[in-house]
């Protein structure tokens, strides 16, 4: 997969890109990813990517000039571009299914007060956030949708079955798990865990994994 970053802050993406899953991924050639900085598409003195909102209002909004210039530079017919930004949809694990059957990604981190609305009109397949707060810029969600989403292409994982069991999988949060020892500090591990039984260790998990989304997501019990 190729994936290409639009932002203010490439600087951010060094070091959490560069470690761990991500790191194998494109050392393996798995992932194609490449940070690209927004003022290298703006062409005045000051490379200036931002401006005042008409009709007035605080803050400074991202131009439609630069974007568009980097989108027609960077991407082709088979890339599927994303906005980032509060007003999209929330990101999920689902979404992060779809993206990951996706040949190429152009995530555009957004800043300020946001984007001209043009950009989103012309430009963009989808929006997305990653929750209801506020980050300074859109750097963080694009690394969180990229750590997703490469988790799940093939051949990144060791053991494909990594993320068939994982939070959110299925539409619930992970049963609990435990290793050795078998006793702590006088907590003991659930026997049937310890019994050998495939089937009956499958169906406690499950139980397992339908109590504590009830408990601690009822929204995505009701789902």
């Amino acid at each position: 997969m190729k994936i290409d970053v639009l932002t203010l802050f490439p600087g951010m993406f060094s070091g959490p890109l560069d470690e761990s899953i991500i790191k194998r991924a494109r050392e393996a050639g798995l992932l194609d990813l490449r940070v690209h900085q927004l003022r290298d598409y703006a062409h005045d003195r000051h490379r200036t990517v931002d401006d005042r909102p008409f009709g007035g209002g605080p803050g400074m909004l991202l131009k439609p000039e630069p974007i568009f210039e980097a989108v027609e530079s960077l991407a082709n017919q088979n890339t599927h571009i994303l906005l980032l930004s509060p007003g999209g949809r929330p990101f999920t694990q689902l979404i992060a299914h779809e993206l990951a059957q996706k040949p190429e990604l152009l995530l555009i981190s957004g800043h300020y007060e946001g984007f001209d609305e043009r950009v989103r009109q012309r430009l963009a397949h989808d929006e997305l956030s990653i929750g209801d707060y506020v980050l300074t810029n859109g750097s963080l969600p694009a690394m969180v949708i990229i750590d997703a989403v490469t988790r799940l292409l093939p051949g990144v994982l060791g053991d494909a079955e990594s993320t068939q069991d994982e939070s959110f999988s299925q539409g619930l949060l992970e049963y609990p798990q435990y290793t050795r020892p078998a006793e702590f500090r006088g907590m003991k591990v659930p026997e049937v865990l310890l019994s050998g039984n495939h089937a009956q260790i499958a169906r406690w998990r499950n139980e397992q994994a339908q109590l504590r989304t009830s408990e601690r997501r009822p929204d995505l019990a009701k789902r």
